[in-house]
């Protein structure tokens, strides 16, 4: 067993940068590389290719990967574990089999099976399943894809047979991570504190640099160029450290690794996985040295006794159009296009008998559309940002073959032609739909070379409840004095993220003494006050004093989410804060931008 064990991540999305894979092994001293290619609609889109091509249905990305690097990894003894596998795990697996024939470097690749359940869709709807937030009852379409969401142990599995490529179909992304750690260190299932810390050091790097000054709200601070992506060293005690290699650009710091914490987590007394269900209220993230930091303090309780499924639903076609005005009044001008398009096709569609359209929505970007407090009459310029739900393509294509004329018919300082253009793509929607399964329902499979075998996981569960409800907060005050406004990100890092459709937005306090103030005037009445544009459903906060934050989870928020959203996304806000700190002449650069 190793006392320590290092894991790069180098990918965070299907398309992420084809050189990282090779800084992490050059230079990053790894034992481990984890990529994750998979988000909730991407399993879709790879049922879709499978469908026309059985050889399909995962990210061939991968292939590249692993063809350029397999002499590398070999000599190093560096071995890869990722969810490229997406629909067709034992596809990608016998794809990267040749591309190691087609370089002469040979490696022993093994896949996780099972997560997918697409067919038994009719037997879920049958039984009356419904979508775990609102209740609905399984949509009577045709369903695309269907997976699973597995754990570590199917993962640990097939390391244990010797594999240097582990390759999965749908499992929790943190996991990636989590199997290695189980593997290393021979954690058991029910060494729930570990377990947590290990999913929380996969969660910090499953979205690569974005823990490393990628999206950090002091950008200014963080050189982009030749970024250098995320390696976590961990202990087996679950302690561990997040760095990135030498001589690369980006950032390590308490900030950029605590706005990756809340990115996506919901409530952190109950982070939810397969494995473990996670509480992240006490985690403590301090820096130790340039570009490193190590965190401590998770705990983790017993998880649920079922899998989260996530379906792909079909529901509709829908149409974005970008429409570029300039001139005084732009955003009006913007609008009233729209609408007098819309009015036109509307007419249009009523003689021919067709439905309305399901939703329409603009957004005059440019005009201050992520501010509420902003005078949208001010702006000159603006992209007018249509978008357009329908069950019938034709309908759509009604619009777009009306809105040219409005270049020559209706506003001065219309100028889509070239640069825009009218000619909006039209797509397939793909709403998801989130299920639970009892975990006695699905069988984790392996498969090494010739061998298939289960993998037994623990089905009982047993989680108590969230932790957050026994989290004792900072109190909410402000100090005396007189008052200045100043910008939010004068006193806080912030990280937004969406799951479904919801978004979630937290804040980091820059100091202990600005988390009193925050917690008193950003509250969950003012944030919903200020998202009501786009939140429709209720808002809640989340306190994690170990890092002196708040979460914000607000439901009901993004239009559907993922692929059949027509929303944008925002973040901005003012608080007042003592004119006594100066923070409205210094900003948050500089010595105030470190706890």
């Amino acid at each position: 067993m190793r006392d320590k064990v290092k894991i790069g991540g180098f990918s965070a999305m299907w398309g992420d940068a084809d050189w990282i894979p090779g800084q992490l092994i050059e230079k990053g001293d790894v034992h481990y590389l984890m990529g994750d290619y998979l988000a909730e609609t991407t399993m879709a889109i790879m049922a879709r290719q499978r469908a026309k091509d059985p050889k399909a249905g995962f990210a061939r990305d991968f292939l590249f990967v692993i063809g350029k690097h397999a002499h590398a990894l070999k000599k190093k003894g560096i071995k890869v574990v990722c969810n490229a596998g997406g629909m067709n795990p034992l596809g990608c697996r016998d794809m990267l089999q040749m591309a190691c024939a087609k370089v002469n470097q040979p490696l022993k690749i093994g896949c996780v099976l099972g997560d997918e359940v697409t067919s038994r869709i009719p037997e879920f709807r049958e039984r009356g399943l419904c979508e775990m937030f609102t209740g609905e009852k399984i949509p009577e379409k045709d369903c695309p894809s269907a997976n699973a969401y597995f754990g570590a142990l199917p993962i640990a599995a097939a390391l244990a047979e010797g594999c240097d490529v582990v390759v999965t179909g749908r499992v929790v992304d943190s996991a990636l991570a989590l199997g290695i750690l189980m593997h290393e260190f021979g954690w058991r299932p029910d060494d729930y504190d570990r377990l947590c810390m290990g999913t929380l050091a996969g969660h910090l790097i499953e979205c690569s640099a974005q823990c490393t000054g990628g999206l950090f709200t002091d950008y200014q601070e963080v050189k982009w160029e030749n970024m250098g992506y995320p390696v976590v060293e961990v202990s087996p005690d679950g302690t561990f450290l997040v760095s990135k290699p030498p001589g690369t650009d980006g950032m390590v710091s308490f900030g950029s690794v605590a706005e990756q914490l809340l990115y996506e987590i919901g409530d952190p007394g109950a982070y939810l996985v397969p494995d473990v269900a996670c509480d992240f209220t006490q985690v403590k993230i301090e820096e130790v040295g340039k570009d490193l930091v190590k965190v401590s303090g998770g705990r983790g309780l017993p998880p649920t006794n079922s899998y989260k499924v996530c379906c792909t639903i079909p529901d509709g076609f829908a149409s974005v159009i970008p429409l570029l005005i300039a001139g005084h009044d732009a955003a009006a001008k913007a609008r009233r296009t729209f609408e007098t398009v819309l009015a036109r096709t509307r007419r249009k569609l009523k003689g021919l008998k067709l439905e309305d359209f399901l939703e329409t929505r603009f957004e005059a970007l440019g005009a201050g559309h992520f501010d509420p407090n902003a005078r949208e009459e001010d702006a000159t310029e603006v992209v007018g940002k249509i978008g357009l739900k329908h069950n019938d393509k034709k309908a759509i294509a009604l619009f777009l073959r009306e809105l040219p004329s409005s270049g020559v018919s209706m506003a001065q300082g219309t100028t889509g032609f070239g640069a825009t253009g009218f000619g909006g793509k039209i797509s397939d929607v793909l709403r998801v739909f989130s299920l639970t399964v009892p975990k006695t329902e699905v069988d984790c499979e392996v498969c090494v070379d010739e061998k298939r075998f289960m993998v037994p996981v623990p089905t009982e569960g047993g989680f108590p409840g969230s932790a957050s409800r026994s989290v004792e907060a900072v109190p909410a005050q402000m100090p005396a004095g007189p008052m200045v406004a100043v910008p939010l990100r004068f006193l806080a890092w912030a990280r937004s993220g969406d799951k479904g459709n919801m978004a979630n937005v937290g804040l980091i306090a820059r100091k202990p003494e600005y988390l009193p103030i925050l917690r008193h005037q950003v509250t969950t009445e003012r944030v919903k006050a200020y998202f009501s544009r786009r939140v429709e459903g209720d808002c809640q906060r989340f306190d994690l004093p170990g890092i002196g934050a708040m979460n914000f989870v607000m439901e009901a928020a993004l239009g559907g989410g993922g692929m059949c959203s027509l929303h944008s996304d925002p973040l901005a806000k003012k608080v007042d804060v003592p004119a006594a700190w100066k923070l409205h002449e210094q900003g948050p650069v500089g010595p105030l931008a470190r706890l």
